[in-house]
């Protein structure tokens, strides 16, 4: 198979992936999520049902089709800083920037969207079982981080708090949506209460994992 060919199958993968999002994110914002079945979206995407549960295994994973990277974000965030980098400052900055940038990561997905998850139990129960994933991923990023192992305490107390900031205000924006708050207003005001909440977080978390530890553990 030549790289041309390979190359036309993955875009066309793509298309089919992104077909099924939108067509699915249009059922769930008009019939409701529970309500949307798998053979509504497959008749709207007009493919097969076995298409649509290849591309997306859960049902869920078709509104929060950004799951992955959510999940990665917080634990990205501390591999990717920079050398003398507290985990903390580098947290703070990535979050800063996602607030600048309406990512629907830190939680701006417009009023339609986050009424949906609100008024699902399922969705609200994935959007907390996601929070807990990306919580541990954090933590095995700490640990890595600061040469300490999956099973000490001190990285996974460490992405317990900061995973829970993240997660307060995930549903500040959440909350500030759907009062009815267009996106400069919500960016002006988290931006400022997550000031507050790193802040707070300083004392205990200013200087953790500011010290890179080589992958091998050597000098």
């Amino acid at each position: 198979m030549s790289i041309e060919t390979m190359g036309l199958r993955e875009s066309k993968k793509r298309e089919t992936r992104q077909s099924i999002s939108d067509h699915a994110t249009r059922l769930f914002l008009t019939k409701g999520f529970e309500v949307t079945t798998i053979a509504d979206i497959a008749a709207a995407a007009r493919v097969a049902k076995k298409t649509v549960t290849n591309y997306y295994p859960r049902k869920e994973d078709l509104a929060f089709d950004h799951h992955e990277e959510f999940v990665a974000s917080l634990a990205d965030a501390v591999r990717a800083r920079a050398a003398g980098e507290a985990a903390l400052t580098a947290l703070r900055r990535a979050f800063q920037a996602s607030v600048e940038a309406h990512n629907p990561v830190a939680g701006f997905a417009g009023p339609d969207f986050s009424r949906m998850i609100s008024e699902s139990p399922t969705l609200t129960n994935r959007l907390r079982d996601l929070h807990d994933l990306r919580e541990e991923a954090l933590a095995e990023a700490l640990a890595e981080a600061t040469g300490e192992t999956g099973k000490d305490l001190t990285p996974r107390m460490a992405a317990a708090l900061l995973g829970a900031a993240h997660r307060l205000l995930f549903q500040r924006i959440q909350e500030l949506t759907l009062a009815g708050h267009d996106n400069g207003r919500i960016t002006s005001i988290v931006s400022a209460e997550a000031d507050h909440v790193f802040e707070l977080l300083e004392p205990a978390l200013g200087g953790y994992a500011a010290d890179r530890v080589p992958p091998d553990g050597g000098e």
